[in-house]
């Protein structure tokens, strides 16, 4: 146990929560930074717990602002917990001093190279970003068929596929799901995120496609890691999708047992793929 600072940058979903449950289990002072128009209002509640955290809210591009309130609070260890919806990375940014200096420095303006920089200037000013999923290891997802439904030939033709197609595209950080069927690409994720690329597939290629999520080949625990969830499954039911397939140990399942008990009651399969060392 300790009562070392800790900084917990939220963004959206369950993932600060289970974040925040994580580091007060481990006894850490936590203070959080959380994302208007991006983090639940309901983070600000659960903080008034027991132990309370420090809670702030502060504006995408308030990133000078976000260094003092941790700064003044003795941090020099933080995580990054939840998506910031990728659309707003690229508008309806004020920027302030500290960031209009990050943004100079990027020169591609993708989301790995955005949060790249910021991970760099928190460490210019001595906060060190730690791994995302650090409090929530018994929830990244293991390896092998986590359900009860096995694949058919025909899925275990399409997830193979698949992986090739998937890790192609994540390394060009386009996006880190895919969508097949018949060993066929029937839709590829862009800014608009997992959920709804498995909704938009349904209405190409009706039922029976599989959902391939993978991490990036050189995949930063730091941030951005894949999070599948039970909204995941809500859209596959819509979608009538019949398997996910995701990385085991590099994607965090944010309902844990709960979202394979749902998979079983709907007939799914999960499958957790073993990524070996590059």
């Amino acid at each position: 146990m300790t009562d070392l600072p800790l900084g917990l940058i939220a963004g959206n979903g369950r993932f600060p929560f289970l974040a925040l449950e994580g580091a007060r289990r481990l006894g850490h002072a936590v203070t959080i930074v959380a994302i208007k128009d991006e983090t639940s209002p309901s983070l600000e509640t659960a903080a008034a717990g027991d132990p309370p955290a420090a809670f702030h809210w502060v504006s995408l591009g308030q990133l000078g602002r976000c260094i003092a309130i941790l700064r003044e609070a003795g941090v020099t260890r933080a995580v990054m917990a939840g998506q910031v919806k990728h659309t707003k990375l690229f508008s309806g940014i004020i920027p302030d001093l500290t960031a209009l200096k990050m943004l100079s420095r990027v020169k591609t303006q993708n989301t790995d190279a955005l949060i790249s920089a910021v991970a760099d200037v928190l460490s210019d000013h001595g906060i060190e970003l730690e791994n995302s999923t650090t409090f929530l290891q018994p929830l990244l997802a293991r390896p092998g068929v986590a359900t009860r439904r096995q694949l058919t030939e025909r899925e275990q033709a399409d997830l193979e596929f698949g992986y090739r197609m998937a890790d192609t595209i994540a390394g060009l950080d386009v996006g880190q799901t895919i969508v097949v069927k018949d060993t066929a690409v029937v839709a590829v994720e862009a800014m608009e995120g997992t959920d709804a690329v498995i909704v938009r597939a349904g209405t190409l290629a009706g039922p029976g496609t599989c959902v391939v999520k993978v991490a990036k080949p050189d995949q930063d625990m730091r941030f951005d890691v894949p999070v599948v969830g039970l909204p995941t499954l809500a859209a596959m039911v819509e979608a009538g999708a019949t398997v996910l397939s995701i990385d085991a140990g590099r994607t965090l399942v944010l309902d844990g047992d709960q979202l394979y008990a749902e998979a079983d009651a709907r007939g799914l399969t999960i499958v957790g793929r073993e990524v070996l060392p590059s």
